[in-house]
């Protein structure tokens, strides 16, 4: 007698449906009641990856920063749209669909279609191509932020990537601009990177509270 396997279970964390084979199957299940509120899931160019790892403090702060700064710049100059974590990203021609720490889909993207919100105020996802994307990068998700949406990213038309490594021996933060083939390393100006998606400057400095925890400031000009 054979019998067909149902699911896929991992650390009883997480219940993959072996019918989740490619991106249409892995949306269907991303917009399904099925798919996992914990943890992190994302189709890449033909690999299902899943980190069910708790997130750590750093990683925590950094992310409020960068949404704190961002989502004001944003409103205060009627950039656009900035987005933050837990929201679908998705591009069909390069096969990928993912949850950034942070996206931005400015006015003019998304009126010439390169960014699409389907749903509106009901959607849990965005297709196209934003400006720009962020990723915090953690002991766990190295290969996926630095490698793998390195390279999507490019392919998927995005102009800026922002990555801030949190592991304590390699932190750092870099506007990665899109290039002829690849993304290519703003050149830092005494700690200061210039983005073109914002138009203005920014800078990232990490200080120690008297609690003895990171705090993080992203300051721009």
């Amino acid at each position: 007698m054979v019998f067909a396997m149902k699911t896929i279970v991992i650390s009883e964390q997480a219940t993959i449906p072996v019918w989740v084979h490619d991106l249409a199957s892995f949306r269907r299940w991303a917009h399904s009641d099925d798919f996992p509120e914990q943890g992190r899931c994302a189709y890449l160019n033909g690999n299902l990856w899943v980190d069910m790892t708790m997130e750590r403090w750093i990683q925590n702060q950094i992310k409020k920063e960068f949404d704190r700064v961002l989502a004001n710049l944003e409103k205060a100059e009627d950039l656009g749209y900035y987005l933050v974590d837990r929201m679908l990203l998705t591009n069909v021609e390069v096969d990928l669909s993912t949850e950034p720490d942070g996206m931005f889909i400015s006015n003019e993207r998304w009126e010439s279609g390169l960014a699409v919100v389907n749903k509106l105020d009901d959607t849990i996802e965005v297709t196209g191509s934003p400006d720009m994307t962020l990723e915090v990068v953690s002991p766990t998700s190295v290969a996926k932020d630095t490698v793998q949406l390195r390279r999507l990213y490019w392919e998927a038309g995005v102009k800026e990537y922002w990555l801030v490594d949190s592991r304590e021996k390699s932190f750092s933060f870099d506007i990665l601009r899109r290039g002829p083939s690849k993304f290519l390393a703003t050149r830092k100006n005494q700690g200061w990177l210039m983005s073109q998606v914002f138009g203005h400057e920014f800078k990232l400095t990490r200080a120690t509270t008297k609690h003895g925890v990171s705090k993080f400031t992203l300051e721009v000009r």
